[in-house]
């Protein structure tokens, strides 16, 4: 599908008031998404879990105008506050996606929000939000389009989100998602994320995330700078390079349930990414002393255990703990009586790969 298959063709329907709500997850990337072209294509592919637990609930109210205006007419309220400091990211979405969605400037919005987690804490808070809210403007649009497929309706959902936040992309659908056009993965796309399809082992099914709050405040650099050190960076094509490299061997590990590999892969990627972050010009230092504490001290369990715990990074202090579920009790264990106290107040989530969004009633 290209650009133009998501503009839509005249309305069947009329619509005048209503409101939907919609609960989508945030996701862990393995192969990770850093770096990007313009109007939010990925510079190299990218693979995720989508979780469960950590996730935005988004509830939008609409109404038809009396008078239309050439101004979009919104209203935001965060976990039952309004919040104006969100409202440019929301005008700059609904720029960009208005010739996707010819509605925006008829209608009244009210935008009701709320996290099951803390709000910039490096638990990719834009991928669910983006992806949420993506979600309940296409619901609206199938009230106005009803013979609208559902394979339609999904695809133009991520290819929405994705203009939001590109990694929200990952969020509508589960349990894997591909992003970015991979050669030997079937409908993979720039514009939009994919389930992947393709074999994957029992070792994988149920995958366990635990997340630890290393720290909760605000992110030291956004990922829209972020992704903007990688212009001009002196790794950058080798490091393209390696994520399509690291795509195509989680593919095989995938088909063979081999642990061992996907520790390697997966590790590497979380390192690789703050190693961009430590070599761009600024510079940035994420990772806190407790980050490497925690790091050290995975290395060190599994060496003693034999057992498959392994850890990724977004771009920030916080310690995404991946296992599978047959090795939940034992891992948990360590968790709490050696890494929690590494944690700001003490503080983790423990998460689990989800099914990506759902309609609520």
């Amino acid at each position: 599908m290209t650009e133009k298959d998501f503009i839509p063709n005249p309305y069947s329907a009329t619509v005048e008031q209503g409101q939907v709500t919609w609960q989508s997850p945030s996701n862990i990337a393995l192969v990770k998404y850093w770096g990007k072209l313009e109007h939010q294509i990925p510079a190299n592919p990218s693979i995720s879990f989508t979780l469960d637990s950590c996730r935005t609930t988004t509830t939008l109210k609409f109404s038809k105008k009396e008078q239309l205006s050439d101004d979009f007419d919104f209203e935001l309220e965060f976990e039952g506050e309004k919040k104006d400091s969100f409202r440019p990211k929301i005008q700059k979405f609904l720029e960009r996606v208005e010739q996707y969605l010819p509605f925006l400037k008829d209608y009244k919005f009210t935008i009701q929000t709320s996290n099951s987690f803390p709000h910039s804490s490096g638990i990719a808070s834009s991928a669910s939000g983006m992806s949420a809210l993506a979600l309940c403007f296409m619901s609206l649009e199938k009230q106005l389009d009803p013979e609208m497929t559902e394979e339609y309706f999904t695809r133009k959902s991520s290819f929405l989100a994705r203009l939001g936040s590109g990694s929200a992309c990952r969020s509508v659908e589960g349990e894997l998602v591909v992003w970015g056009f991979q050669r030997n993965i079937y409908g993979s796309s720039d514009l939009y994320g994919v389930q992947y399809r393709d074999e994957v082992h029992d070792n994988f099914r149920n995958y366990r995330d635990t997340i630890l709050l290393v720290d909760k405040g605000e992110k030291q650099v956004s990922s829209t700078v972020g992704h903007e050190l990688m212009n001009g960076h002196p790794y950058a094509e080798r490091r393209f390079r390696q994520a399509h490299d690291n795509l195509d061997r989680l593919k095989k590990i995938f088909r063979s349930g081999d642990l061992s590999e996907f520790i390697k892969v997966v590790e590497s990627e979380a390192l690789t990414l703050h190693a961009m972050m430590m070599t761009s010009e600024p510079y940035f230092l994420l990772m806190k002393p407790n980050t490497l504490a925690i790091i050290n001290k995975v290395f060190r369990f599994r060496e003693e255990t034999g057992l498959h715990l392994c850890f990724t990074l977004d771009a920030g202090a916080n310690v995404h703990l991946l296992f599978p579920e047959k090795e939940e009790e034992l891992t948990l264990e360590f968790i709490g009586s050696e890494l929690q106290q590494h944690c700001q107040n003490g503080q983790y989530i423990n998460d689990r790969v989800g099914s990506g969004a759902q309609k609520l009633a």
